[in-house]
């Protein structure tokens, strides 16, 4: 393109450049008089007057992104009805094209205070253009604290992150200037297996916890073990002595005992850059406020807010409550409820310019471990949780009390009486809102299977394999069924061919009665129950197949999830408006 053409090119509207190419059925890009061009998005003016970026036609390296097509070649025009009005010439259009549903580009964003959580899915913007925002994400290597990938068919969980370092200019009055970057927000999100609810359980970072030991990547490619902490705060799992995501997400393990699966992580700067690229978040406000530490002036009711306002809306807590930690939390999840709405509005999803600013200033912004560092990865995630509707993405808080070992009350510790029900039902996949479940028909013969005849103890035939427990997990197993239980027809078969994230128990159609009998004893659920066939034992005689799979939890402890989950008072839901008090 040239001058002149780029100086006419930054007075168009950017809808107005995306046409309908006939041969491919989608929207392309079209600068100027060109033909279609292919949709790898190139330089283009800010939607706020910056000048375009100089190098954007350009991967990484000085690769080419994107070829101008042959002079002289001719795009084939579609055709017209008889009787219809002939199409304009290529050009400016007079009207714009009507945007397919089905395919518009979209990218589905998340935050949790610190705007830890950005997923970017583009879904016709080409793939040398998802290559140059792959680029654009800094990965940290976590070792086996993170999965090495991302499964569309599992529930998963991603601990999102926001640090207290301060990057870019302007952030001198938050947090600490000398901070290494502690884990000031953190939220375990949780998707389900079946897409129909999520939960958020924000982690105070206030709460005293034992940090585990954790090895860490250094510098020169080796690997260090950084020792544990006993009773200290939980922000302290990331950035001191070193520590990475990677503790933190162990810690959360020990906390919770919900194991995150990845990591995403940003910084300060991130909630200016994002919450501009948006175009400005809406929030709402019982009562006005004049914060002199944060410099937060908004009035009462509802607001438009980005850069600057929005980094001192999600940091200050005098504004809030009782001014601490646990009041702002609630106003973090009203923030990010609100931004979840407004990033699904139409007015943002069938907006190209937007789409793109916020792609940049996403993938700038984003740290995650090396498993879902990949764009189709990133792509995976953002389209799975765009199933999720907004109405059933439930926003919580782990129940904490007063640290009792304090006269004067400036940490918390988990709840013991409350807060293992909420880690469980989370670990069991339990909604906290009331779902449509998709599959009633198949939860109904699984649940089937428990109900019958049951054998004797002592009838029944089963090979334990380890499948993704803990080592040992097997010939605990064992030692629990023949003294405890009187299965003395078991027996220890070593390692499963694959690792399993659920146990189960396979069987032969005339074991079911030992199948139940089994069930019942160890607290199976009718999901864990595969009707199939029998494996010979030692002895050559036909046995059940018993994998203990990663969310076996210990000989003789039920894995059954429990029905509904409890009661929690401060849970919000990310489709209700509220305001912050």
């Amino acid at each position: 393109m040239d001058a002149q053409s780029r100086g006419r090119a930054e007075n168009i509207d950017p809808a107005d450049q995306w046409v309908l190419n006939p041969n491919t059925g989608e929207y392309e890009l079209r600068l100027g008089n060109s033909a279609p061009q292919s949709p790898v998005p190139g330089p283009r003016a800010s939607r706020r007057g910056r000048p375009a970026d100089p190098g954007a036609e350009r991967g990484r390296g000085g690769a080419a992104v994107r070829e101008a097509p042959e002079r002289g070649a001719e795009v084939p025009q579609p055709r017209r009805r008889r009787g219809a009005e002939p199409e304009p010439p290529p050009g400016r259009r007079n009207r714009r094209p009507v945007k397919k549903k089905s395919k518009a580009k979209k990218i589905v964003a998340w935050t949790g205070g610190g705007l830890a959580l950005v997923l970017v899915a583009t879904g016709s913007a080409g793939y040398l253009y998802l290559k140059h925002l792959e680029g654009n994400v800094s990965a940290t290597d976590v070792g086996s604290a993170a999965k090495q990938g991302f499964s569309k068919d599992d529930a998963f969980n991603i601990l999102i992150i926001g640090t207290d370092k301060r990057t870019g200019a302007g952030n001198e009055g938050y947090g600490d200037k000398n901070s290494v970057g502690h884990a000031d927000t953190n939220i375990l999100l949780h998707v389900a297996k079946d897409r129909t609810n999520a939960t958020a359980l924000s982690i105070p970072r206030d709460m005293i916890v034992d940090v585990p030991d954790c090895e860490t990547l250094q510098p020169d490619g080796s690997r260090k073990v950084i020792p544990g902490s006993s009773q200290v705060r939980f922000n302290t799992s990331l950035g001191q002595e070193g520590r990475d995501p990677g503790c933190t997400m162990r810690t959360v393990k020990a906390v919770t005992g919900i194991t995150p699966d990845h990591f995403m992580m940003v910084d300060f700067n991130a909630v200016k850059t994002l919450t501009s690229a948006v175009g400005g978040v809406k929030v709402c406000l019982k009562h006005p406020v004049n914060d002199k530490d944060s410099h937060l002036r908004l009035p009462a009711g509802e607001s438009k807010i980005e850069g600057e306002q929005a980094l001192a809306f999600v940091r200050t807590r005098h504004a809030w409550g009782n001014q601490g930690d646990l009041d702002r939390i609630k106003v973090q999840q009203q923030f990010m409820g609100s931004l979840m709405r407004d990033m699904s509005s139409s007015d943002t999803l069938t907006n190209p310019g937007k789409l793109l600013d916020l792609a940049e200033a996403a993938t700038n912004a984003l740290t995650v471990d090396k498993g879902i560092k990949s764009v189709s990865t990133l792509k995976d995630i953002a389209l799975e949780m765009k199933k999720v509707p907004p109405k059933n993405i439930t926003f919580l808080t782990v129940p904490v009390v007063d640290n009792p070992a304090e006269k004067v009350h400036a940490t918390v510790v988990v709840n013991r009486t409350t807060g293992p029900e909420i880690f469980d039902a989370i670990n069991n996949d339990v909604s906290f809102t009331d779902v449509k479940k998709k599959a009633k028909a198949a939860k109904d013969a699984q649940a089937a299977r428990l109900k019958g005849t049951r054998s004797a103890p002592s009838d029944v035939r089963v090979r334990i394999m380890n499948g993704g427990a803990v080592a040992g997990s097997a010939q605990e197993t064992l030692n629990w069924m023949q003294t405890e239980k009187s299965i003395l027809k078991s027996e220890n078969a070593g390692n499963a061919p694959a690792e399993l994230s659920r146990t189960t128990l396979e069987y032969a159609p005339d074991q079911a009665p030992q199948a139940r009998e089994l069930a019942a004893l160890m607290g199976l659920p009718g999901s864990a129950l595969k009707p199939g066939k029998s494996v010979d034992n030692a002895q050559g005689l036909p046995a059940m197949s018993l994998t203990l799979g990663k969310d076996f939890k210990g000989a003789g402890v039920s894995l059954t999830a429990p029905a509904k989950a409890p009661d929690v008072s401060d849970k919000s839901t990310a489709d209700k408006v509220q305001c912050a008090s």
